[in-house]
């Protein structure tokens, strides 16, 4: 037996969400686990099922299956929002008329956070505030606001236009507790300033390189150079559409077969036909009816959330991983996506001063998972959009897709991000540090033997490392002849110093 293709975990009843797609036909991916109540006396867990005992079946209306939901299952916004579109409210209003529980008052709450539309219920009287999220099982924001009708704190990161939510994985509470800011303020702390500037400007330019290179571009050096400079402004400018539609013309240089802006059609990430006619997506893009709200709802999320004090780290995955799944662009949606990264980073203080930690460096070492982790929303999301291709080979998306955009859940998208932060603080940052103080080592030695230009000396220590710690014969013969044997020997003594073999 099975329940949309996932096997079930024994005799029983789907029950919540699982219950509400199903008897009420949403259009929207399933959660990653699925609630069943069971035929027996039993409770128990596993990886995509929570277990009930039979007692505990909720009863056949969808108030019912509402409640035990955000009780048993915590808030999934995009199935609460496709619920309000089909089902009844006054049957919602009358199930809610008297309750003042608090998963009735985060029902009534959230339903009309969704819908921007009352129910038939008054205001509640004198009941103690409490949050519309767990925040021991969120991140959300503190303080939020008061919602006197519902007596519900208002703690979510975003708004209706934008709002994924973020779990307290074991995982993502392990990476936070490491306070990554501290230890790499620690590390530049305890190098030079000079040594510091030049490891950040090495460590820019690479990130640089590296975001081309996860698009499998090969930019030139003065392309490279110009998106790096953007990578070191990030964070001075607040987000807004104007502000990507300018970092969009700062990634392009070339525009003359690219339509620059916020795109006026559909979009998609795949390949065609061989006759280049008929679209072949791996990923749909959202509407571009719907762009501006989500792109405003974007930079409220960014806004709300830093400063309601949740870990920039947190705030940086939904916001990037929101703006590549909505691909407002028709080209450069990548290297913006992961620019976000860096720009949320800075804005909330992250990163040391002056410093870029190169995170696309990162990603590119691990890119399998980095494409692990975008799929995980966007190929549950390709089931439910209705499309038909256009006469120029592009997608037209039939259905309103807003929803899958707005509401999902970025544990993931986190816990890869802080990832990669904590390897770029762990090993890039002190190996680039560690690197340049040992080359400026090597090099005074050379410069108290030799009159050598820096770029020789480049040369020298590259051959040095082929070799190494040996000049090759042919350097001898070719590039160095004019060294003499003891200078030679000088230099290979030098540069073990530097780089003690071993």
């Amino acid at each position: 037996m099975n329940f949309y293709g996932r096997k079930l975990p024994g005799p029983g009843r789907i029950v919540g969400y699982g219950w509400l797609i199903s008897e009420l036909g949403l259009r929207t991916p399933m959660p990653r686990r699925l609630a069943l109540v069971s035929d027996h006396h039993e409770r128990r867990s596993e990886p995509e099922w929570e277990i009930f005992r039979s007692e505990q079946w909720p009863g056949e209306a969808v108030f019912d299956h509402l409640t035990f939901a955000i009780k048993n299952e915590g808030i999934e916004l995009r199935i609460m929002h496709e619920v309000t579109r089909v089902a009844d409210p006054s049957e919602i209003s009358r199930a809610l008329k008297g309750a003042t529980g608090l998963v009735a008052r985060r029902l009534w709450f959230f339903w009309e956070w969704l819908t921007g539309e009352m129910l038939d219920l008054p205001d509640l009287g004198k009941v103690k505030y409490q949050p519309a999220l767990d925040p021991d099982i969120y991140f959300a924001i503190d303080p939020g606001n008061r919602s006197a009708r519902h007596k519900i704190i208002d703690n979510l990161p975003g708004t209706p236009a934008f709002c994924p939510l973020v779990q307290r994985s074991p995982r993502l509470e392990q990476l936070i507790a490491l306070q990554l800011p501290a230890l790499a303020r620690g590390i530049t702390g305890k190098a030079p300033q000079h040594i510091v500037s030049r490891a950040a400007a090495f460590l820019l330019l690479d990130d640089s390189k590296a975001s081309f290179a996860i698009e499998q571009e090969k930019p030139g050096p003065q392309r490279a150079a110009r998106w790096a400079r953007a990578i070191g402004e990030a964070g001075s400018h607040p987000l807004s559409q104007g502000e990507l539609e300018r970092l969009q013309q700062i990634v392009l240089r070339d525009a003359r077969f690219v339509k620059m802006g916020v795109r006026k059609e559909g979009g998609f990430i795949g390949s065609h036909s061989r006759d280049g006619r008929v679209p072949e997506p791996v990923h749909i893009s959202a509407r571009h009816e719907d762009l501006a709200d989500l792109l405003e709802g974007i930079a409220l999320y960014e806004t709300r959330a830093l400063e309601g004090g949740v870990d920039p780290m947190v705030v940086a995955a939904a916001v990037s991983f929101g703006f590549v799944y909505i691909h407002p662009f028709e080209d450069g949606n990548g290297r913006l996506h992961r620019y976000l990264l860096h720009h949320v980073l800075a804005r909330g203080g992250f990163n040391p001063t002056g410093l870029v930690f190169p995170i696309s460096v990162v990603v590119h070492r691990r890119i399998e998972e980095y494409s692990d982790v975008l799929k995980s929303v966007s190929e549950p999301m390709m089931e439910f959009i209705e499309w038909k291709p256009t006469a120029r080979g592009n997608v037209e998306v039939l259905s309103d897709t807003a929803a899958l955009y707005r509401f999902f859940d970025s544990t993931m998208h986190a816990e890869f991000v802080a990832d990669c932060v904590r390897e770029t603080v762990e090993q890039d940052l002190p190996r680039e540090i560690d690197y340049i103080e040992r080359y400026d080592r090597f090099k005074s030695s050379v410069d108290a033997l030799l009159d050598m230009p820096a770029p020789m000396v480049d040369l020298l220590r590259g051959f040095l490392e082929q070799g190494n710690g040996t000049l090759s014969r042919r350097a001898l013969r070719k590039e160095f002849s004019a060294l003499t044997e003891e200078e030679a020997t000088l230099i290979e003594e030098a540069y073990a110093a530097a780089w003690p073999p071993g």
